[in-house]
């Protein structure tokens, strides 16, 4: 069965363009012009993956507010962004709504392709048959990979598929540090150095909001990051 994307763009001729590209590679591909569209499609049945511009019709940010709805409806559903604005402020931004990548429209077709199927690849993990490492504790950290949710203390902690990767892959070898490009190979994520860090930030406020005192995601200036051994 064909993946499902949504397309969100206001100019006509890219997103045709977009989309002729998405079905060649075997997509179903459905095509929204604005926020409202989108979102009275989205009341029936959620895509497999959103592909959403930033700016929408009169709606200067009307992705950004997109994004948050469909992060509200699902932490599951990979969402990236495809838009013409590339300043820090924008993708920081876009980053910190739920979605899973950010990329800009001058990228390549090859390069937009690998990012869409790496985030489907991950979220298929999901549904793959359980062997005895499905877990992975690290005090009061528990990982369930076949349903890639993250527990803190007992308490679910609503991670995105991206963040949850990152978690996991930190959590694994407690006190290791990991540099920028390492977590992106072992977590799958195909992704710049800025967004790693706009990713790591939002993961350390997800399990503040559950502990206050929580600081197991260790910074190493110069280097990168690292899962705190110390147990709970």
């Amino acid at each position: 069965m064909s993946r499902h994307i949504a397309l969100i763009e206001d100019e006509p001729a890219l997103r045709d363009n977009c989309a002729d590209a998405l079905r060649r590679h075997g997509y179903k591909v459905s095509i929204y012009g604005n926020r409202a569209e989108a979102l009275t499609a989205f009341a029936t049945r959620l895509p497999d993956l959103a592909l959403i511009d930033i700016g929408l019709g009169d709606e200067v940010d009307g992705g950004f507010t997109l994004c948050r709805e469909l992060r509200a409806r699902s932490e599951r559903l990979p969402i990236i962004f495809l838009s013409a604005r590339d300043s820090d402020f924008d993708i920081v931004a876009g980053l910190r709504m739920g979605a899973d990548d950010y990329v800009t429209k001058d990228v390549s077709l090859p390069h937009l392709m690998a990012r869409i199927a790496t985030l489907f690849r991950r979220a298929d993990l999901a549904t793959s048959p359980p062997e005895a490492n499905d877990v992975l504790a690290r005090g009061a950290l528990r990982l369930d990979l076949p349903r890639l949710t993250a527990h803190w203390n007992d308490v679910l902690i609503p991670l995105t598929v991206t963040e949850f990767w990152m978690v996991h892959t930190l959590a694994r070898h407690p006190g290791h540090v990991k540099d920028r490009s390492s977590l992106m190979q072992d977590a799958r994520i195909y992704v710049d150095e800025a967004t790693i860090t706009s990713h790591i930030k939002r993961i350390r406020r997800k399990f503040i909001a559950v502990d206050p005192g929580f600081d197991h995601i260790v910074t190493v200036y110069g280097m990168g990051y690292r899962w705190n051994p110390q147990e709970s």
